[in-house]
Parts: structure tokens; C-alpha cells; sequence
């Protein structure tokens, strides 16, 4: 068993809204917590307050309480905050859905997490009232929050200026957040965050991720995905810095936002520190005002972070966790320079961990004369851990043991200094840019089509060095089938970031005798073809 380097530091008892607003002072009150890139305009966290509430009395008005599940389906704008927090203000669980899902996977979601009330931005709406349509969410439960006739507005909701009721909740027993997971494998599940879960990893953050109140930090990452809920909005909140939102991420916005905004603390995925390493137009703009950069939601080589740190003089970091550990579990510490930047750091506050060999179940726990441990699972155990997967018992149990560990999948090294290395994945997820694309998902789709006999997916290396999917595929009889059409049918059907990338054509699938479809043997041929 490994222990953090820090002390443990005190979980307030407290809901999400008492944690980050209950104690807002007027000094905090006249802040800015967030700008809007598109527009300029700011909002002070005294103002978002005040909207936090209003359109937490504008819902309780409307019958939304403590057992109501809100559906979320929104980029980074100033009022994904307002509404992801007006929710939890009333004790509403909140589901995020990612902005590129397609109808078909916004149904799904809706459904598997009982939501019966969906928020929205005028963009999306053709999906999410496809979606809503499907799943019997009438038209005066899809909000839009920028106007759309026929629904419910932000606006409008707001000028009510309702009060909303006092809301009694155990922070420890009550969901706050439901992200969807894959997990180690199979479709995606609802993770059941708690007020507790989340309140503790802002807390457990702040230990080692250095922002200030001083800071501007650029919101970039989305707010949907764990990572950037807990890591750019709610940190930000918490330690009143201001958040400079961005709806999606465009290279040449990224930089004239840093050069507008004086952006001083940036949270990225990987693809984006191979852009600020190479590409040639990060010379254009003045980014001097960038003091930290910190890295997350998929490894990160420590050559390509120490080159980006030369170009443009700013620290790297590095941080790991799942949606399941609310994220985070370690980071870089700001007070150590001894860390190489290819580490995902140590463990936060109130963090045990165990490295565990896969093929014999024992611990691992001595160095050997390189100074580091034998590879092993990653397992995880605090306060940030998961209540469990939504209506999944079994999927729960298989991923959260007896002693309360959480079995990440991930197989890491720890150093005698105390900080870890991710080296491989025991689970099959393939993550695109950060994004969790499920092989099993995929490979369903692809049985689905009449020329496709069999298939299977693994992640594969692009030119970037990035996880992309590829799909094996053993063609019908007599079928007459390109590797365009497969790609083509698959990207008609999934979000974009789920699209396979590579087809490969082949006689069978691999499989064990259980059925099971051996994707080492798929790496071998991958790794003997390149």
C-alpha cells in the first residue's frame, strides 16, 4: 500500500453549492468567475450566484426536486455553470452529455438515467429534441437556453426571480453528478458521483494544483467531461480564479484567447501540447502570460511536454484519474522539481493506492535497483471513489472491491520518490483525444451491417501518436465491401470522436475458447504490419 505524500486534509459535510458559494465574501463577490470568449461579457461570482439560485427557484417552481435527474447537453458557455449548479442547488442529479452525441446516443442516456427534464442550446436542439421526443420529455422540459420557440429560456427563467427552497441532503449518500463511463470495458455506464465525492476532489486538489485566485484559466477542455467539471470549473470556483469559456477548441481561437484574455493557467489533453510543441503558429501570438500548463484525460510523453514547456516558458504538469474517482487521484505537485513531467505525480490527500500484478493477484510493493516498482493495476481508494455504476450491482462489484478499491485498469510503476507512471492499460477502452471510445460498442455497430461477417476494434497509433480506433473486419461472403464504406457507415451513427479510423481486412477474428475476442493477438499483427 502506497500513501500520499500530504497529510490528509478535512472533507467539509457540506452539498457542492455550500462548498463552493456559502461562504462568498463581498471581496470574492466582485470577482470575475467567468468570461465569455465570444463575447467578452463577464460575469462577477456574486452574479453567478444570484443565478445559481434563480434558476434553482425557477425549477422548484416546476416540480424539480431532490429525486430528479436533469439532463445537461451543453459546450462551454457561462451558463453550463449557472444550470449544472442551480441543479445540484436543489439536489437534482445532473447528467452530462457530450456535445457531439448523436440523437440516437442522447436517447439512450436519457433513459438509462431516468432524466426527465433536459437543458440545451439552440445548436444542439435538433438532436435533443429528437432525443427528448423519444423518451416522452415534452417541450416544457427542454429547456433552450438561448431561446428556441415553443421552450422554456434562460432568460426568462431567471426574470422570475424565484427563491428557492432550503434543501436538506447527506452529501455522502446523495448523487450530485451522473458523467457516463465505459469503465474498464462494455458500453457506457452512469457513474454516481456524490456531493461528497465531488466536494472532496476539489478539496484534495488543491493540495497539489497551484491556482490562485490571480489566475485566468482557459476553459477549453469541456465541462461535460469530468476532468473538466471538477478540474476547470469547480477548482476554479472554489479558489475564485476566472474562467475564460471556449464552446470548442480551435487552435488559432486558442491562442488570440490567451493573447485577449491574459490567460495565465491552462488546462489541456494531450493533442493540444503536440500543437503548442509544433505547430507554427503558436509563434503568432503572445501567450508570455501562460505560467502553467496542465496536462490530463489521456498520457502525455515527457518529450513532447518538455518541448512545449521550452517553446513557450511555461511549467508542464501532469495529473491522472477516471470518471469513477471523481477524476483525480494524482498530480504533479507544484512545490517539487524533482518529478519528471512523464509522471502523472503522486497521490492526492486522503489517497491510497495499491499496485497489484495482473496475472497473480499479489501486491507489489518493493523497488527494485532502478529505483522503481515492478508494473502493476493501479488500485484506488478515498473519498473521491465512486458510490457506484447506476443500476449496475455487478459492474460495480467487478470494479470496486470488498476493501473498498477501485480497480482502474491502468497498470502503473511508482518510483522510490513516491511519484507514478502510467506504462499500459489492462482495459480494452480506446481513448481518442481524451474522449472514452468502447471497442464493444463499435463492434456491435459493425455486426449491425449486412456485408460484415465479424469484427473486432483496438486503439492503434496515427502519425500523432494518438489512440485512434481501428476495426478489423472479416467481410460476408461474396460481399463486396471497402474500408471507405466501413468508416463511412460507422461515422453515419456514432458522435465524431467514435468514428473508426482504420480498417483492416481479414479472414477471422481471434477468440478464446469462451468467445472471448483476443485483441493481444490483434496488437501483434498490428505491431508486426507496422
Amino acid at each position: 500500500m502506497f500513501h500520499s505524500p500530504f497529510p490528509d486534509v478535512e472533507i467539509p459535510a457540506l452539498s457542492v453549492y455550500d462548498y463552493l458559494f456559502g461562504d462568498l465574501s463581498a471581496e470574492d463577490a466582485a470577482r470575475v468567475a467567468l468570461i465569455d470568449s465570444a463575447t467578452g461579457a463577464e460575469t462577477t461570482y456574486g452574479a453567478l450566484k444570484a443565478q445559481i439560485d434563480a434558476f434553482a427557484g425557477a425549477l422548484a417552481a416546476r416540480g424539480v426536486g431532490a429525486d430528479t435527474v436533469v439532463g445537461l447537453l451543453c459546450p462551454n458557455v457561462p451558463a453550463f455553470a449557472t444550470v449544472f449548479h442551480g441543479a445540484l442547488r436543489l439536489g437534482a442529479a445532473v447528467t452530462t452529455f457530450n456535445s457531439l452525441s448523436t440523437a440516437g446516443e442522447i436517447q439512450k442516456q436519457i433513459e438509462d438515467a431516468g432524466a426527465t427534464w433536459l437543458v440545451t442550446v439552440s445548436p444542439l436542439l435538433p438532436q435533443a429534441a429528437q432525443a427528448a421526443a423519444a423518451c416522452g420529455i415534452a417541450d416544457d422540459h427542454l429547456i433552450v437556453l438561448d431561446g428556441a420557440d415553443g421552450h422554456p429560456d434562460l432568460r426568462s427563467l431567471l426574470g422570475e426571480q424565484l427563491t428557492p427552497p432550503a434543501v436538506h441532503i447527506d452529501p455522502a449518500e446523495h448523487v450530485a453528478a451522473l458523467p457516463y463511463s465505459s469503465g474498464t470495458t462494455g458500453i457506457p455506464k452512469g457513474v454516481m458521483l456524490s456531493h461528497r465525492n465531488l466536494v472532496a476532489n476539489v478539496e484534495q486538489s488543491r493540495v497539489n494544483i497551484d491556482l490562485r485566485s490571480s489566475d485566468r484559466v482557459l476553459a477549453v477542455l469541456p465541462f461535460f467531461h469530468i476532468y473538466g467539471m471538477t478540474v476547470l470549473l469547480n477548482l476554479a470556483l472554489r479558489q475564485r480564479a476566472s474562467l475564460v469559456t471556449m464552446p470548442r477548441f480551435d487552435l488559432v481561437e486558442f491562442l488570440k484567447n490567451i493573447q485577449e484574455y491574459s490567460c495565465t493557467y491552462l488546462y489541456i489533453a494531450p493533442p493540444i501540447a503536440v500543437a503548442l510543441a509544433k505547430h507554427p503558429v503558436v509563434d503568432e501570438y503572445d501567450i508570455s502570460t501562460v505560467h502553467t500548463v496542465f496536462s490530463g484525460a489521456a498520457p502525455l510523453d515527457g518529450d513532447t511536454a518538455e518541448a512545449a514547456g521550452r517553446r513557450i516558458h511555461a511549467r508542464f504538469m501532469q495529473g491522472y484519474g477516471l470518471t469513477e474517482t471523481s477524476p483525480v487521484t494524482h498530480a504533479m505537485p507544484h512545490t517539487r522539481d524533482d518529478i519528471p513531467v512523464s509522471s502523472v505525480g503522486v497521490p492526492l490527500p486522503n489517497t491510497l493506492c495499491k499496485l497489484v500484478d495482473p496475472t497473480t493477484g499479489e501486491e507489489i510493493t518493493a523497488f527494485g535497483e532502478d529505483g522503481q516498482t515492478q508494473p502493476g493495476e493501479l488500485w484506488i481508494k478515498g473519498p473521491q471513489v465512486m458510490m457506484g455504476y447506476l443500476n449496475r450491482p455487478d459492474a460495480t462489484a467487478d470494479t470496486i472491491d470488498a476493501d473498498g478499491y477501485l480497480h482502474t485498469g491502468d497498470v502503473a510503476v511508482c518510483n522510490e520518490g513516491g511519484w507514478y507512471t502510467v506504462v499500459d492499460r489492462v482495459k480494452e477502452l480506446i481513448k481518442y483525444h481524451g474522449y472514452q471510445v468502447p471497442p464493444a460498442e463499435l463492434e456491435a455497430l459493425l455486426l449491425s451491417h449486412p456485408k460484415i461477417a465479424d469484427a473486432a476494434v483496438i486503439g492503434v497509433s496515427d502519425e500523432a501518436g494518438q489512440e485512434v480506433p481501428k476495426a478489423f473486419v472479416v467481410p460476408a461472403p461474396g460481399a463486396d465491401l471497402t474500408a471507405e464504406d466501413v468508416m463511412a457507415f460507422v461515422a453515419e451513427r456514432v458522435a465524431p470522436y467514435k468514428k473508426v479510423r482504420r480498417v483492416e481486412f481479414v479472414e477471422a477474428i481471434p477468440k478464446s475458447s469462451s468467445g472471448k475476442i483476443l485483441r493481444k493477438d490483434l496488437r501483434a499483427r498490428q505491431a508486426v504490419t507496422n
